[in-house]
């Protein structure tokens, strides 16, 4: 029986914020795409809010194979990350919305894993190697939504710290929530001493009590399929608009 990832800690954390995000909704949809390790919870995370839902737990979001306007719903949540092409998945995602289609996207972003980096830097010394990829930025993730036709768009960030007092059990969860360095090409030879050069880098971030804290950032993202029946945006300086406000469709807005 394959392992089901998507009950890990991390996940469980996602899925809780992303259903309480799409609870704030006042609307209903006719059929949903939930896209990635998060599928397991789907009847959790969407609830009656959706009646009929596609669970795709391994997809990639820059080849989705999916027909032009299928969905009036799509969620992605864990993957967007490690995509190849995040702006052309985005503008894949937004082709598959129905017109005033909601999407939801969430997925880890920079400033995750800050100590696991920092103590393999300092185990790496003067050869600085790639151990984790590329993260996304809050402020490019808003960007890429709005290049990718997405309609009031909102991107925000909510952060979890767990501690560690050893590294190798930070390494284990990572494994067993199905998350990895994805980055492409072989690997370089850390040499036999590695082990000990990053129990001695982990180490010297420890806190009185023995351990490490380690944080992870939940990068989501929200916006709609163009219609031409949706508000237009408030002018520049005439105040900000709430994330429930933006997600609350009842009435148009």
């Amino acid at each position: 029986m394959a392992r089901d990832v998507g009950n890990h800690f991390l996940w469980n954390i996602l899925a809780e914020d992303l259903a309480d995000r799409l609870s704030c909704t006042t609307r209903n949809f006719e059929k949903c795409l939930l896209i990635g390790p998060l599928t397991s919870q789907a009847d959790m995370i969407i609830g009656a809010k959706a009646a009929d839902i596609t669970c795709l737990p391994l997809a990639d979001e820059d080849r989705l194979e999916v027909e032009q306007g299928d969905f009036d719903l799509i969620l992605s949540a864990g993957t967007l990350d490690s995509v190849n092409d995040l702006p052309g998945a985005l503008v894949q995602i937004r082709r598959a919305l129905r017109p005033d289609g909601l999407f939801l996207g969430a997925m880890f972003g920079a400033g995750t894993l800050a100590s696991l980096k920092k103590a393999m830097m300092l185990a790496d010394g003067a050869r600085a190697m790639p151990h984790i990829h590329p993260q996304v930025e809050l402020r490019s993730a808003a960007d890429l939504l709005a290049r990718a036709g997405f309609a009031m768009q909102v991107a925000d960030k909510v952060g979890a710290d767990v501690r560690y007092s050893d590294w190798r059990r930070l390494v284990n969860d990572l494994r067993d929530a199905g998350i990895g360095n994805c980055l492409a090409g072989p690997r370089a030879y850390l040499g036999r001493g590695y082990v000990q050069q990053l129990d001695a880098a982990w180490g010297s971030l420890m806190d009185v009590e023995g351990k490490v804290s380690e944080r992870f950032e939940f990068l989501h993202l929200s916006g709609w399929a163009p219609s031409p029946d949706q508000p237009k945006a408030a002018p520049r300086g005439s105040g900000k608009v709430s994330l429930a406000a933006l997600l609350d469709k009842s009435g148009k807005l």
